[in-house]
């Protein structure tokens, strides 16, 4: 098995149980990201009472809405971005190895190559997998009208007790496809693709810096341990933690905006709340709400995100850690039969 094939299928594996673990929050932040109180009038909900008014007014379920297609979302993802991570990687460190016996440089990839490596990474992530998280957005947005605001049974005519008038069909993955496609044909399905591509700097800002504290932990380590450069899973938890404060808090205008593009537009009624583009949403957003608008539901986002990227590194590197350990023993195990 390659080492590119162990990257992909741990990182698909760690960003499934951290989507699992974090998922209501990021349900929550998405919503955030999406109001558009352009006067302001309404009073400002922190994520507990947030999470609290959606349980409140339209369920548990609506905290883990879109949770199938963000899954697979998410093992595409990762699976996609660490396969192509790694060929990338590898490839920087063979021309890095070459340099060295030209002369040039100590042999290791410096952090300029690995922003790149990691952007290149990113940006066949975002292309080929963009459709999905439109689906996963418009799903975490649709709103359930509130319990209280449905009419009586006794104001309603008989005729009329037949019909749902509060949620006609169910707001499912299948209905979502084909709003899109009835909206914008194919191309609807890479709606935000644009700040997704820009917003490719997040994790080359969050790897860049965890493998750049990283390098310098194990060297660290290697001086005080004579040559022992083995970390711990807290230590990782914590250096992905870290990383992935630093690049949020870096990108999160460009995440907001993208949320704004991939949600449902209002195409009637106030203009205000309607985007024809990236440009147009950035002047609007600017206009009408401020630049405090590109920051709602921050706080909320830090911890999801470095909450989810700290289990993620977690379980990756474990991951990959055991599997290079048993194939390994079992390609040791097998000489000495051989050898027998």
């Amino acid at each position: 098995m390659s080492d590119a094939l162990i990257n992909d299928l741990a990182g698909a594996a760690g960003g499934i149980i951290a989507q699992l673990i974090t998922y209501p929050l990021q349900s929550v932040n998405t919503r955030q990201q999406t109001e558009r109180d352009v006067k302001r009038t309404k009073r400002k909900h922190g994520t507990i009472e947030h999470m609290c008014q959606v349980i409140k007014n339209e369920g548990w379920g609506r905290l883990y809405s879109g949770l199938a297609p963000s899954v697979a979302g998410t093992a595409c993802s990762q699976g996609v971005y660490y396969y192509f991570y790694q060929i990338f990687r590898d490839r920087a460190e063979a021309i890095a190895r070459d340099h060295k016996r030209n002369g040039i440089g100590d042999g290791s990839v410096g952090m300029l190559s690995s922003l790149v490596v990691a952007a290149l990474a990113g940006c066949t992530n975002v292309l080929l997998t963009n459709p999905i998280w439109v689906v996963v957005t418009r799903m975490q947005t649709h709103m359930k009208n509130s319990k209280k605001s449905q009419p009586s049974p006794s104001s309603i005519a008989p005729a009329e007790k037949v019909l749902d008038p509060i949620e006609p069909p169910p707001y499912g993955t299948g209905h979502v496809i084909q709003e899109l496609y009835d909206e914008a044909g194919i191309w609807g399905f890479w709606k935000g693709v644009f700040p997704t591509l820009i917003m490719v700097s997040n994790p080359s800002i969050q790897f860049m810096l965890y493998e750049t504290m990283l390098k310098k932990l194990k060297t660290k380590r290697a001086l005080v341990k004579q040559g022992d450069t083995g970390v711990t899973a807290l230590e990782i938890f914590l250096l992905g933690a870290l990383a992935k404060l630093g690049a949020t808090v870096v990108t999160y205008p460009l995440l907001v905006v993208k949320s704004r593009l991939q949600a449902k537009q209002i195409t009637t009624g106030d203009k205000r709340h309607h985007y024809e583009g990236t440009l147009d949403a950035i002047l609007k957003m600017i206009r009408y709400e401020g630049f405090h608008g590109f920051y709602k539901g921050m706080s909320t986002k830090i911890v999801q995100s470095v909450l989810a990227a700290a289990v993620l590194f977690m379980i990756k590197e474990e991951l990959v850690r055991g599997a290079r350990f048993l194939l390994t023993k079992g390609g040791t195990t097998t000489r000495k039969t051989r050898s027998a």
